[in-house]
């Protein structure tokens, strides 16, 4: 377990809620067994239903046991938000891109997901665009500025071919110009690749190749695997089929470190960056969590409080 206490010897205090608890069942047992109310009391006060008692107490217990675990100052692992990292989101700009059947085509829905990815990281994360086809470029340096960002996305152009192993190094290559921390120019802060591709390599250098050098740099590629088994393109009136390949985006982030996802619709693409902002902008670390049980103190508390007040409620 990774939960630990700052002050562990406050912890004894929770001896005192099997105490009382014992207490409770013994006063339970006095009650005398052979006690019956009237007939005509009956009709007055209905029988009080055990089961709202017990919980009104179960209820206080826990809430007193939180209150010790809160009193401990137990601390433990949890997500925050990063203050500060690049993200490079390179998207495959293939002519298989236009396949159909994501509505309205691959590529305008890649778009669209793309800017509301941008939404989702925090301000002060700089990101980076990055198109490839049968070679990579950069289309925009990290920056702040989302809307530069996003004008560059609705401006892609389609080109033949994929080269998903010098999108990665392009991707690198950029993570090389991300501006200094003004608040400390030393400090490196965390990277991440966001790939997005419908298909496998056909061009350039060999994608697993790229991966093994972005984990050296320790920088995860995010892959997203895009479209369906069915999508195909229309060339010179020539009916060509671009299902969606997997094998080698799993590759890729598997080598990485990073995380392979799928998407066959836009509603599931958009899941996927969601998905992989929230693996971006959080990290785990150990920290304390009174808040946390206090919490969980005030919520026994209420539940209690309301048990009671059910109890109450029948009484002249």
């Amino acid at each position: 377990m990774s939960l630990e206490f700052l002050l562990p010897h406050r912890l004894w205090w929770l001896m005192v809620v099997p105490a009382i608890g014992l207490l409770y069942w013994y006063l339970g047992q006095l009650r005398p067994m052979s006690r019956r109310r009237s007939h005509k009391l009956d009709l007055v006060l209905p029988r009080e239903k055990p089961w709202k008692r017990h919980l009104a107490v179960v209820s206080a217990l826990l809430a007193l046991t939180s209150l010790v675990v809160a009193y401990a100052k137990p601390k433990d692992y949890t997500e925050v938000p990063r203050e500060r990292a690049t993200v490079v989101v390179a998207i495959d700009v293939s002519r298989s891109m236009m396949a159909e059947d994501v509505a309205p085509n691959r590529m305008d829905a890649a778009q669209t997901a793309a800017k509301e990815f941008l939404k989702l990281l925090p301000p002060r994360f700089n990101v980076a665009l990055v198109a490839f086809a049968g070679d990579a470029h950069l289309v925009v340096p990290p920056t702040t500025d989302r809307g530069t960002v996003a004008r560059a996305i609705d401006n892609l152009e389609m080109a033949p071919s994929t080269a998903i192993g010098d999108a990665v190094y392009k991707s690198l290559d950029a993570l090389k110009l991300v501006p200094p921390d003004p608040k400390d120019a030393e400090a490196t802060a965390p990277a991440a690749i966001v790939l997005l591709s419908d298909g496998a390599t056909n061009s350039g250098r060999p994608s697993a190749t790229a991966a093994r050098d972005a984990r050296k740099q320790d920088v995860p590629v995010y892959t997203i695997a895009y479209g369906t088994a069915t999508g195909y393109v229309v060339e010179k009136g020539v009916r060509q089929p671009v299902p969606v390949n997997h094998r080698e985006l799993e590759e890729v982030a598997r080598i990485s470190g990073g995380k392979k996802l799928s998407a066959t619709s836009d509603q599931e693409l958009s899941a996927a960056y969601k998905q992989i902002a929230k693996s971006i902008g959080y990290e785990k670390v150990y920290v304390e969590v009174t808040e946390r049980y206090a919490g969980f103190a005030l919520l026994f508390g209420i539940l209690s409080a309301l048990s009671v007040m059910s109890l109450a409620a029948r009484w002249p």
